[in-house]
């Protein structure tokens, strides 16, 4: 058979502008890699085709002409992902479709009751790999689809959702397509560039704002180790590339794990290869020969999730006080010369303006390298978008394309949807003021670091100086949500 796989081109730019990093959809090349012999599949990251969507589908799905198209898309991609279907099944009218991912996985219920579901032949519901294989071998009339565990298919005017399969086996995994199969290329973290894969799958930790859970349950799987070093291989030596973002939920929930894997990668010694992870704050800070360890290995950037300054509302998420952990986990990072992004978490039910300028002092006096600030968002089937809708909090409960951290679908007691909007931008720009970056970061990209202080940020002073003079703060904010709103607007596919 001949089969599609393909990722959505829709970007959320929390950190920096859109077009500064585009990494490959580590899933859909997993589970492609995993469908067996005998089939030619195709991987497409439209993530890399975000000027030219439409023609670009067209003329791919024209030339290879599969039996069946894979999509994987998150919430606020599923708008896009409907689009795309439906452009897939106007060129090749027979094509069988499938969707899978995060919001799949959640809303299948509800999109198997949704107008689209007509455009829809079946849904793979969690880790997609062992279901999409067998799906492949049914319709080659190997097996039944009843027989098929996280499958979600049509049988007359309705879907029937057969029961969730258990966890894979995760050292039976191959290692994902990353070869001329993927027919898109081009992947970078500014200038440098860069690949994507998994030592781990899942997380224990209790966040309510999560919808991990609903993917794997509360697990934590590890790859095998052998497993993890052919993947690094295949990246390093084949691949020739050096930064490897590691998608794993949550890195270093076993620390003798994460220990033992350094110690496995310090062996190959490998040259200037740099690791971007997730961790969660309280290991970090519990764990400091971890955070050695980690930087020898060549870990260099890491995503700590802080979430909020306020005691109060890391219990509304379910975290836990954190704050001195936080704290902790920065200076250990920095001590190592590791980079931190620190995750923020605003429009919390009980916040203030005045707790927004907290959270961005915070940011400051604990020197995180940059910063991943979003707005609370309730996600589909979370704990906390049910005690945000009980306490009548959520202003958007459909538009599921605005759930991308970047727009207030939430208000609070103190502040309207666009009052959160608004100073959540603007205490960004007067608190965080122009961002410097640290030797740390410098080391790690000098020459875009370089444009950035010489070249682009005194020509963004000066322009916006003006615009700031001429329109306030007001003006300056609403060109940037226009922006905004046209960064996941795909013109060619409004027909759609």
């Amino acid at each position: 058979m001949k089969i599609v796989l393909m990722s959505m081109p829709d970007v959320a730019p929390v950190i920096m502008h859109e077009s500064a990093f585009h990494m490959p959809n580590c899933g859909i090349a997993s589970i492609g890699a995993n469908i067996g012999e005998g089939h030619d599949v195709y991987i497409v990251d439209l993530i890399r085709k975000r000027r030219q969507v439409r023609k670009y589908v067209t003329r791919s799905l024209l030339k290879l002409r599969p039996d069946i198209v894979g999509f994987s898309a998150m919430a606020w991609q599923y708008a896009t992902c409907i689009k795309l279907i439906k452009l897939t099944k106007s060129l090749l009218p027979d094509v069988r479709i499938a969707i899978g991912g995060y919001h799949a996985t959640l809303m299948h219920e509800e999109i198997a009751d949704s107008g689209e579901a007509r455009w829809i032949d079946f849904i793979i519901r969690g880790e997609g790999e062992e279901a999409f294989r067998r799906l492949v071998a049914a319709l080659q009339g190997n097996g039944g689809f009843v027989d098929i565990p996280s499958l979600s298919f049509k049988n007359g005017g309705g879907f029937v959702h057969n029961p969730r399969s258990e966890l894979l086996d995760l050292s039976r995994l191959k290692i994902p397509i990353r070869d001329k199969r993927r027919l898109t290329w081009g992947y970078h973290i500014m200038n440098r560039k860069v690949e994507v894969m998994e030592t781990s799958r899942g997380c224990t930790r209790g966040c309510n704002f999560c919808s991990m859970s609903h993917m794997y349950g509360r697990t934590f799987r590890p790859f095998p180790t052998e497993r993890v070093l052919a993947d690094i291989d295949d990246i390093y030596f084949k691949r020739k590339t050096r930064w490897i973002f590691i998608a794993d939920d949550n890195l270093v929930l076993e620390p003798d794990r994460v220990i033992d894997l350094c110690d496995a990668i310090i062996a190959r010694n490998y040259h200037h290869l740099y690791f971007v992870v997730q961790a969660d704050c309280i290991t970090m800070s519990r764990n400091e020969e971890m955070v050695r360890k980690m930087a020898q290995a060549g870990f260099r950037t890491v995503f700590l999730g802080i979430e909020n300054v306020s005691k109060k509302n890391l219990r509304t998420a379910g975290k836990g006080n954190i704050v001195e952990a936080s704290r902790q986990a920065v200076a250990h990072c920095h001590k190592y010369g590791i980079m931190v992004v620190g995750g923020m978490i605003f429009g919390f039910p009980d916040d203030e303006e005045a707790d927004i300028i907290a959270n961005y002092r915070f940011l400051k006096e604990i020197d995180a390298d940059t910063s991943y600030c979003q707005i609370l968002t309730p996600y589909p089937k979370t704990g906390m978008r049910q005690s945000l809708i009980d306490a009548g909090l959520v202003t958007n409960p459909d538009d599921f394309s605005r759930y991308n951290g970047m727009w207030a679908n939430v208000k609070t007691r103190h502040l309207e949807a666009d009052q959160l909007q608004y100073l959540y931008w603007l205490h960004r720009q007067k608190v965080m003021g122009w961002w410097e970056p640290s030797e740390r970061v410098r080391q790690q990209g000098k020459l875009w670091t370089s444009i950035w202080l010489y070249a682009f940020r005194p020509f963004l002073k000066v322009v916006l100086g003006r615009k700031s003079k001429k329109i306030g703060w007001e003006g300056r904010y609403q060109l940037e949500m226009k922006r905004l709103e046209g960064v996941n607007r795909f013109r060619d596919l409004d027909a759609f």
